[in-house]
């Protein structure tokens, strides 16, 4: 049984799909005003552990992802620049999608940029003014932050104690408001240069909210089953896409997970404190397959630091997984494969996998090993010593179309002894642990 700890109920939930066999995600992507740090991509290998998970467990999914490609900083940027948004955007998104490829990532199935849904972000600001729950002010549309009674749910923030400025991308002073607390759905230009969108609601551009109410929305309609994104989002960005949804009668969300952040000398690791390291320094220093380790260390809703001891560590991890490789595989004991499930369906609780996984290594389980590794996107080199499960299989296909079926037979029974099963499908086969 799949249980994910939910940030807006605060416990730990059984997954229950609105539809059998199927989930749908939404993921808070990149804002691409400028390249991404490791810190940043400690969201995306969440995520990626997460689909791949779901996927596993025999879910169809359609994750959807989100990239923020107009808001105050970008447009700052771009005009220093000189370029438009998709001039300024254009190399961070390809840099974006290059770095999530070095990291072996699978894209997700929608892709939207805000700049392309700016029509249901007007149908969705036009319906909160229609319903009261958003005003004018000086040309800009402002949710109203007192006609929600619910708003504070999803991150348990009090809301006296809600002050404009609490967040770098909180609204401040800049356009008038009823309430401090409000925030801009749709701002006016402040000079005639600026980038804007002639709209029903008047001439301007979205607020970073009203993005991602529309785009999840736009990818699944009113009601899905998971949303994700970094503990920073939950205030204030996830509070008012939740608000916004709600208000309009809209279930939105049904679970909000959130990971935790990555610390570089005991602060989060940010661009505006001056501590990000890049990711593609990271990766070429280290490799791959030891930054993802790095990411599996910590638990995703927990903290991670990260150091070259705590790098150094995964390395380690690593060189003891490709050394028990070298060797022949032992037959597992019954039920081992049940343990590693056990361990992901309790929230992904990949610290409590990687330690099933030393387990197999110590214990020469090579097999289950390399299946399990191969959940999280990671692939031991070739196998230089015993029997290699997934090349009995290969071998059993072509003794198969061979109809040679006692070879074939033959094959199942070597690959059973390996502590592996082959379910055969239409166009060809898979491995399963038994």
């Amino acid at each position: 049984m799949l249980r994910i700890y939910n940030t807006l109920s605060g416990r730990l939930e059984e997954f229950r799909p609105m539809v059998e066999g199927e989930v749908r995600f939404y993921y808070c992507g990149p804002t691409v005003w400028d390249y991404g740090h490791i810190g940043n991509f400690r969201s995306v290998i969440a995520t990626d552990i997460l689909r791949r998970y779901l996927k596993f467990k025999d879910y169809r999914v359609t994750h959807a992802m989100n990239i923020t490609d107009v808001d105050d900083r970008i447009i700052a940027k771009s005009q220093e620049a000189g370029l438009s948004l998709d001039e300024y955007t254009a190399k961070y998104v390809d840099a974006f999608w290059e770095d999530f490829e070095a990291l072996g990532c699978e894209r997700p199935e929608v892709v939207s940029h805000a700049t392309r849904h700016i029509p249901e972000m007007v149908s969705l600001i036009e319906k909160l003014e229609q319903r009261g729950h958003a005003y004018r002010s000086d040309r800009s549309i402002y949710y109203r932050i007192k006609s929600f009674p619910e708003y504070g749910k999803l991150s348990k923030i009090n809301l006296a104690g809600n002050v404009a400025g609490a967040s770098e991308r909180v609204d401040t002073d800049k356009y008038e408001k009823e309430d401090a607390r409000d925030f801009a759905l749709w701002k006016a230009p402040s000079r005639p240069e600026e980038p804007a969108w002639d709209a029903s609601i008047g001439r301007g551009r979205p607020g970073w909210h009203i993005e991602c109410s529309a785009m999840a929305e736009a990818a699944f309609g009113p009601v899905f089953e998971i949303h994700g994104g970094g503990l920073d989002l939950v205030f204030p960005h996830h509070e008012n896409e939740l608000a916004q949804s709600r208000a309009l009668g809209h279930e939105f969300a049904r679970i909000w997970t959130h990971n935790g952040m990555l610390a570089f000398g005991g602060e989060k690791m940010s661009k505006s404190l001056g501590n990000d390291v890049s990711l593609r320094n990271v990766l070429d220093t280290w490799g791959r397959e030891v930054v993802l380790l790095f990411y599996m260390t910590g638990h995703w809703r927990k903290p991670i630091d990260f150091s070259d001891e705590t790098l150094q560590q995964a390395k380690a991890q690593w060189e003891g997984f490709q050394g028990a490789y070298r060797v022949a595989s032992a037959k597992p004991e019954p039920g081992e494969w049940q343990r590693l499930v056990r361990a992901l369906d309790d929230d992904f609780n990949t610290p409590e996998a990687l330690a099933i996984l030393h387990d197999w290594r110590s214990r020469g389980y090579w097999n289950l090993l390399d299946e399990g590794l191969r959940l999280f996107g990671l692939a031991l080199p070739p196998h230089a010593g015993g029997e290699d499960a997934d090349a009995l299989r290969r071998e059993r296909d072509e003794a198969r179309a061979a109809r040679d079926w006692a070879r074939a037979d033959e094959l199942r029974d070597r690959i059973r002894a390996l502590g592996f099963d082959v379910v055969d499908e239409p166009g060809g086969s898979r491995i399963v642990p038994l």
